[in-house]
Parts: C-alpha cells; structure tokens; sequence
C-alpha cells in the first residue's frame, strides 16, 4: 500500500489507535499495579507488625502462665520457706525447661537475685529485675522487654505468695532466630533484629537474610529510631523491598529494633504476569486489528479506487464505463451518485458538443464545425488533386434592420436568410454554415471558380425577392466574397482570412461577389501598416492639436474654437485627417484618438483660461464615441484632471452618427448634456434625420454644412436652404453656425439672415493652438472699435 493512499491511512489511523490506547492502557495499570502494590505492602507490613507484637505478646503469656505455676507450687514454696537452696535451684531448672526459658530467678522482696537457674546469666538481669520488681509491686506482675548483655530479652515477674508475699518468680527468654523463623513462616517476610550501641551502626542480631543482605540493610536503616517507622524504598542488591522499623528494646546505652521487609518484586510478581499477560493480548490485539483495519480499508477504499478510476475515464471522455457496486452504505450512495453523473455528463456532453458546433438559431454549423468541415476539404483536395473554394457572405444593412426593428426582428431575418441558402443551395456537397453575426459561409469540395461564382450568383438572386417577417417586407441584399484552395491558400486559416478581404471588398463596391487577389490583400495590408503607424502616432505624440476660430456674426468677436487633430508623421510629413479619419472610424481607433483631441484641448482650455483667453472649445465625436456607454465617464476624468468645466465645451456630432444607433446615442448625448456640456448638430442638411426626432435631443446648436454655405452668394436655392435653417433652429430655440466661409460677400449674407456663428477659411485657417493667442490678439487690433 502506498503511504498516500485512502487505504493506507485507514489502517495506520486504526493501528495508531488502538497502539495509543493501549500504551495508555498498559502504562496506566502499570501505574495502578505500583499504586496498588505499594499500598498492600506498607497494609501488609502494618498487619505483620500487629502479628508481631501478638507472637512477643504470646511469648509473654507463655512466661507468665509458667512463672505462675512455679510460684503456685507447693513444694516451692516449702523450699523458700526452708531456704532450701537446692530444691530451689533444681525447681527453677525443671519448670525453665519446661517452657523453655534461659532463665528463671527467685527474687527478694526488696528486689535482689536470690537464686537462678544460672548464676552467671543472671548477673547481668539484676538492674533490669529491680526496676521490673518495682512495677510488679504496682500491678501484681510484670512484663518487659530488655537488653541485656546486647541482646534483648523478653521477662515476666509474678509474686510468690505463702499466703503472703514472700518472694517473686522471674522468667526470661531471649528474643532470637526462632521468633524470626516464626515471623517469616507466618507471613513471608524478612525479619531481622538489629541492636545499636550510643547511637552507632546497627549490628545485626538475627535475620532471615543471608549475610551479605544482612550487612547491607544495617547501612541502610536510619539510627535513632524510636518508633514504628514506614520505609517505601529499600534495595539490596537487585532486589527491592519496602520495610516496616519496629523499636523492641531500649536502655540507657542500647536500642534493639524488629524489621520486617517485603519484597516490592514479589508482591508485584502476580500483577506483573497479568500485566505481561494483557501485553500479550495487546499485541494478539493488534495483530488482530491490523487484519481487520486491512480488510475494512480495502472494503473502503476497493470501491473508492474503482469510482477514482471511473472518474478517469469519464475525463477521457468514456461515458459507457459500468460502474458495478452494489450496496446499501454510503459508498453505495456515491456509487448511484456517480452513475447519475455519468448519464448527466454524458447527455450534457452531448448538448455542448452540439452548440460548440451547431448555431443555435439558424441550426446551421457554426465557425468551429466549418472550420473542421474546411480542413476535411482541403485534405480530400490534396489527396484527389483537385480544389474547394469558400463562399463568405456578409448581410448589408442589418445592424440598422436590427436597431430600429429590434433584435427579435433580426433574428427572425436571420433564421430566413438561412432557409433560404439551405433552399437555394440544395442537399448536395455544398455545405452553408453561419459563423457569427450576419456572416455566413459556404463550402464547395471539389469544386472551381466558376461553379463559386455561379452558387454566389444564385444566392445573391434568392435574396433580391423581399423577406416578410411579421408583415413587414425587408429587402436584403449582400456582399460575398470568394477564395479557394490551392490557388488563393494553402490552409485553412489564410483561405478564410481571404475570403474575408474579398467579402469586404464585395460590400464596399456592391457590384456582385468578388474573388480574392492578391491586390486586394495588398490593400489590407497598406491598411493594417496605416493603423500600426495611428497607433505608434498615439504613443509618441505625433498628433497635434490645431484650432479654427468660431466668430460672433453680431459682435463680430472670436467666442469659440472648433478643435481638429493634425498628424505630422515622422517619414511622410503631414498627413490630412482625410487620410486617416474614416479608416480610424472603421476600425474603432477613433475611440482612442477622440480621447486624444479631448485630452489636448482640455489642457490647451486650462492655459488658456491661466492666460485669460476665454474661448469655448468644440470637439467632434464620431459614431463609434456615441456607441460608447462609459463615454461621459471618460471625458468627466479628463476634465477633472486639468481642472476645466464641462460648460467650456461644445460636442459636434454627426446626423449620420446619431442615426446609426438613435437610442443607445440618445442615452449617451442626454448624459454628456446632464454633465454641463453643450451638444451641436454638425453637417446639419447633409442626413436623414427626421426633425421629430432631433427635436427630443438635448442640443443647443446646429451647424449648418459647408456645402449649402460655400456659393450661397451665386445659388438662390443654398440661399433658401440656409435661410429655412436659420429659421428652423431658431424656431427650435438653438444656435446656428455656419461653416465653409470662404468671402465677405457670404459673411454678410450670414449676417442679414441671422446667422449666429460664422466659421470658415475667409476668417482663418486651422492653426496649431500654440498660435491661437498671437492670432487672437491680432484679430481684436485689426478690428474697428
């Protein structure tokens, strides 16, 4: 098993389990067992001192019931009466032997040894017998324990009474290894009797250890013991006990002590084979659990592997893989759950594989599935040696069909264009598809020039009949453009890329389908060089902003300024907007170069403000700046940035431009006005807009266009033309502008008709607004006060 794997971490969290709560268990009732053990041993020893103190007590008795029968003996009696000292001597040795005592004694009322079974022993007892007299006068009798000659001694002492006192009995038994013998039999301990002189080192009396054990517990015992001591921990030599110190005997220089030793290694001996007992079933325990953990995790991780492998196959896109597991738990539960998401990836699968392919409105293929289809064609061509060619139609004017009759309208018009090249084209090898928009494709395998003219030819005639959506009649018409391979490509890619060149083409001349050469290519080529060279003109400032004076036909002052964008290229000198404007408005660059012109006047606006030169700047936005939403944003930053106001401006718009797109640029005209911004309508005459609708827009001027003002003079229909406008945008509360004066005569005929602004060649040229002010100034000395 693989360390990473689901299996293998199931067994070694099962393993580490039990191991840790067995350690726990094991080291626990280690602790318990020593806990426990400890515990019995010091109860067994405190027993054991109790049944010591019962054998010396007995011992006693034992003295006491053999004394009493002597001084109870009649012929005793007699003896000490008569003084008989030898009957007196033998009474003691018999009735001594007979209960074993080293000595029995006849004591004087006042305390002194009369006679004794051993005169010599008996000589060291005197001192010990006059005290023991002394409690024995107070009791009746007396027992004790003594030291005598260094070894302890247990004595009792009874009256002799005739009927009186007469004398006392006195008996006495060492404390030696028979008492240790009993002890030990008794209770399995080991007992030893130490005796100490003025405090020194205990000497050892009697013991149940062997010599060596013996010497060794004497070192180890604490002297000065005068009562029952407890010792937890004792070790002589490999072994350990726990010790129970009892005094016995004591004088004025000797002290005799009992102790009693129990080994801490027997007592724990039955625990310790439990112990190694459960150790066993421990490890039985986890042998068993490591079995059972392999065989649950394999039963775990079994079908979680062949779900994982499932899960791969599926990636690959195998969606036929039988996923057999049949049970009633949860992975029972995940097996249902992954073949629902089989059957559902599967069936999805299916549905995205056919829009990825497939166009959804027209059912057409669309541009991934032609593509393919295009590759097929070219590979078959290769191989038989013939050729294909591709069809690329673009619908005209659906963007304005869409706009004004809405986007339900325009896709239904898309939906019969495709019927219609379906129809058209027939059911054979001819293959149409849309690729996006209101671009459709056509392929011809094995097909020529001459029979893609022929298909183009008959498209273009089925779509002359009007289409009627909704009981509306639409008519329709196209641009096709046509490539092939090999003789315009060799790949799919560049012949598409060439069809499209054609297309457009097509569309701009509108005089029937357009097969590629090479000079049209040359053509997009010159235009894609021109957009590199606007774009290198953006960033290295090759533009420059130039102005044309806007004067006040009533005070014959300079009021305003219309801004223009001149492009001074480092190669080719000057380049004139008419070079370059329409091409930026057909690829979306005017966008940028709008931002452009805003950005240079607003800062032209601020140092002319600085200098005191108060002019209102126009500036011209094209179709594509009204198409963008974000465009009052835009020109409100810049104007934020050089500290300029809105009212400062003036923005030109084509009729053209608003018509393309009237509601989206009706949203955007009414913000740029919310901003404070004045809106002019440029080239006014030269539209198609209806007065309906400019009458709703948010302007404030109309300018009329050059090519009513330029000869006015000399046509009396200009005239009228100019006049009628004035008019109108009087009528309709705006200011009128004329451009393209080029002669006084105009300039005064403006000026009779009522003409607000004048704007033409006749008052200045466009100048680099680095000259306005020195123009300006000029203007204003040269006029008559």
């Amino acid at each position: 098993m693989r360390l990473q794997s689901l299996e293998s971490r199931v067994v070694i969290l099962f393993i580490s389990l039990l191991l840790v709560l067995q350690l726990a268990g094991y080291f626990f009732i280690d602790n318990a067992i020593d806990k426990n053990a400890r515990a019995s041993i010091e109860s067994s020893l405190s027993i054991n001192e109790k049944i010591m103190g019962h054998l010396l007590d007995q011992n006693a008795e034992r003295l006491v019931v053999g004394a009493t029968l002597l001084s109870k003996d009649y012929a005793f009696r007699q003896a000490i009466a008569s003084n008989d000292t030898q009957t007196i001597v033998s009474a003691l040795l018999n009735h001594g032997d007979r209960i074993k005592s080293d000595l029995t004694m006849l004591v004087g009322l006042d305390g002194k040894i009369i006679d004794a079974s051993s005169d010599t022993l008996a000589r060291g007892f005197q001192e010990t017998v006059s005290n023991l007299v002394n409690d024995a006068t107070l009791n009746g009798n007396a027992s004790s324990t003594n030291i005598v000659n260094g070894k302890p001694y247990q004595m009792v002492m009874v009256p002799v009474k005739a009927p009186v006192f007469i004398s006392w009995v006195a008996m006495a038994i060492p404390i030696d290894q028979g008492l240790v013998n009993d002890m030990r039999a008794l209770s399995l301990l080991q007992v030893s009797l130490f005796t100490s002189e003025n405090n020194g080192p205990w000497i050892s009396d009697v013991s149940t250890l062997d010599a060596t054990q013996e010497a060794a517990l004497a070192k180890l015992i604490p002297t000065g013991i005068n009562v029952s001591t407890y010792i937890r921990d004792l070790t002589i030599g490999e072994n350990r006990y726990s010790a129970r110190v009892l005094p016995l005997a004591k004088n004025k220089k000797s002290t005799t002590i009992a102790v009693l030793q129990l080994s801490v290694s027997d007592v724990i001996a039955p625990y310790k084979k439990l112990q190694r007992n459960l150790l066993l079933l421990t490890v039985m325990g986890g042998i068993a659990a490591c079995i059972l953990s392999i065989l649950t995790a394999r039963r775990i991780a079994g079908p979680v592997r062949q779900l994982a492998d499932t899960a791969r196959r599926l990636g690959a896109g195998d969606y036929k893989v039988n996923i057999d597991i049949e049970r009633k738990d949860e992975i029972g539960d995940l097996a249902a759950s992954f073949s629902h998401m089989r059957d559902a990836i599967a069936q999805r699968e299916k549905e995205i594989s056919h829009l990825a392919y497939w166009d959804t409105l027209t059912t057409l293929p669309n541009r991934a599935l032609f593509t393919e289809m295009l590759d097929e064609a070219i590979v078959q061509a290769k191989s038989l040696g013939n050729s294909c060619f591709v069809l690329m139609m673009d619908l005209d004017r659906f963007k304005h069909v869409n706009d004004v009759m809405g986007h339900r309208f325009g896709d239904l018009l898309l939906i019969e264009v495709a019927f219609r090249l379906r129809a058209g084209l027939g059911i054979g090898n001819i293959k149409p598809a849309r690729l996006g928009g209101d671009e459709f494709a056509i392929l011809l395998p094995s097909s020529n020039a001459v029979d893609a003219l022929r298909v183009a030819n008959k498209i273009l005639e089925s779509l002359e009949k009007p289409i009627s959506i909704e009981d509306q009649a639409v008519d329709i018409s196209a641009g096709i453009g046509i490539a092939g391979f090999p003789e315009h490509a060799i790949d799919t890619e560049t012949l598409l890329g060439h069809t499209e060149v054609a297309m457009y083409v097509a569309k701009q001349a509108k005089n029937g389908p357009v097969i590629y050469t090479q000079g049209i290519d040359k053509s997009s080529q010159q235009s894609l060089s021109l957009l590199t060279d606007m774009r290198i003109a953006l960033e290295q400032n090759h533009f420059q902003l130039y102005a044309q004076p806007k004067l006040s036909l009533s005070t014959n002052e300079v009021i305003a300024v219309e801004t223009l964008v001149r492009w001074v290229h480092p190669e080719k000198g000057m380049v004139f907007p008419d070079q370059f404007i329409p091409f930026a408005e057909q690829t979306g660059f005017i966008r940028q170069l709008t931002r452009w012109v805003m950005n240079a006047a607003a800062e032209c606006c601020h140092a002319w403000s600085m200098a005191g030169i108060d002019l209102k700047m126009s500036v011209n936005i094209s179709t594509r700046d009204l198409m963008d939403q974000d465009l009052p944003q835009k020109f409100a930053e810049i104007l934020q940035l050089h500290g300029v106001q809105p009212q400062s401006f003036c923005l030109e718009i084509t009729e053209s431009a608003i018509m393309d797109d009237p509601q989206r640029a009706h949203q955007t005209l009414d913000k740029l006005h919310a901003m404070g911004m004045e809106l002019s309508i440029d080239d006014f005459g030269t539209g198609y807009s209806s007065l309906a609708y400019l009458k709703r827009l948010p302007v404030d001027e109309l300018k009329i266009d050059k090519s009513f003002v330029l000869k006015m003079e000399q046509d009396i229909d200009d005239t009228k033309i100019v006049k009628s406008t004035i008019d109108l945008g009087h009528n309709m509360g705006l200011r009128v502008v004329a451009e393209g004066i080029e002669n006084a005569e105009v300039m005064a005929l403006l000026k009779e008709l009522g003409c607000d602004q004048a704007q033409g060649y006749f008052i200045s040229r466009p100048m680099p607004v680095t000259n306005m002010p020195a123009w300006l100034k000029q203007w204003r000395t040269s006029q008559p006060a």
